[in-house]
């Protein structure tokens, strides 16, 4: 789940976290739609089943959705005419997994057309990810709308894999995250795959960072060599790639992680605290996770409920 890209902040204003005009709720389509988060789980689990990237790839698509417009669903929309949309933009042209979302949606508007936001699916299916990847579950809060704008230029606003902790934090505080949640939301990074242009600065034998591992170091120029790069080479976030646990944290401790924004975690006493806390107590780290995965998925900014999710009405 790399979040690639750049800060500045222009259309977050629009955004907020479960505004009272926009107030969000546990039992949102109890009476609308009962059965809309069963049938987003059993399509996550199906597709998990033929694919086990299926997860890392949901995760990061709705950390890529809130952290622009809000939890909106506008990572969903297909460009149009003149208009780039978020999903072409190079930050996000390694998402995939769409057709997971297509899936519940159209089931769901089958069942209850109308009813039910791309956004919430979205937010079902980050957490039926979690718990498929052996993490823990949590009560989605509901009642998201979806936008009706995607911009591929926005995605600069995206964190960095390069970001050094104050880029990092200034990116979440934007957003109304604090640093425990930035800690805690990183170890996402338990999970996935990551191309070699997310970290191969790093390995520049001329100016190698002090903060990588020399050996791992080594490793990964072996896995991304300067010239006759393999268009896909990369490497796993780490060695339990599809496995929701604490090795992200215990790896960091190791100066073994990928990006240098997830080892830029120790530069700071409080995140360096929490890598500590979260590298020795799986259970710690579970907690810290849920509790901020329902703080940024309550980043509310849409205002319709699609159709179709890659078109607006």
């Amino acid at each position: 789940m790399a979040f690639v890209a750049a800060l500045f902040l222009s259309s977050l204003l629009t955004l907020s976290v479960s505004s009272p005009g926009h107030a969000l709720s546990m039992n949102y389509y109890h009476k609308t739609c009962p059965n809309a988060e069963m049938i987003v789980a059993n399509t996550v689990k199906t597709a998990t089943w033929k694919d086990n990237t299926v997860p890392a790839a949901l995760l990061r698509m709705h950390f890529h959705d809130c952290f622009l417009r809000g939890c909106d669903a506008s990572v969903l929309l297909n460009s149009k005419g003149n208009n780039k949309a978020e999903k072409d933009a190079p930050p996000n042209g390694s998402l995939h997994a769409f057709y997971v979302i297509d899936s519940a949606k159209k089931q769901i508007e089958a069942l209850c057309p109308g009813v039910v936001s791309c956004a919430d699916i979205l937010a079902f299916a980050a957490r039926d990810a979690i718990v498929l990847s052996g993490g823990p579950t949590w009560d989605v809060p509901k009642g998201r709308k979806d936008g009706r704008t995607s911009k591929a230029s926005e995605t600069a606003q995206l964190p960095s894999p390069t970001f050094n902790i104050s880029q990092l934090q200034q990116s979440f505080s934007q957003r109304g995250l604090s640093l425990d949640d930035l800690a805690a939301l990183l170890g996402g990074h338990t999970l996935g795959f990551a191309h070699c242009s997310s970290f191969e600065s790093r390995l520049n034998t001329n100016n190698v960072d002090p903060m990588i591992n020399p050996t791992f170091a080594q490793q990964l120029r072996n896995i991304c060599p300067i010239k006759n790069k393999a268009k896909n080479a990369g490497a796993s976030m780490d060695p339990s790639s599809t496995t929701f646990d604490n090795t992200y944290y215990k790896l960091i401790l190791q100066q073994k992680s990928l990006f240098s924004s997830d080892q830029a975690l120790l530069t700071h006493p409080k995140t360096k605290g929490l890598v500590y806390k979260f590298a020795t107590s799986r259970k710690a780290f579970r907690e810290a996770f849920v509790k901020s995965m329902i703080k940024m998925s309550s980043i509310t900014g849409g205002q319709e409920v699609r159709k179709d999710c890659r078109v607006v009405n």
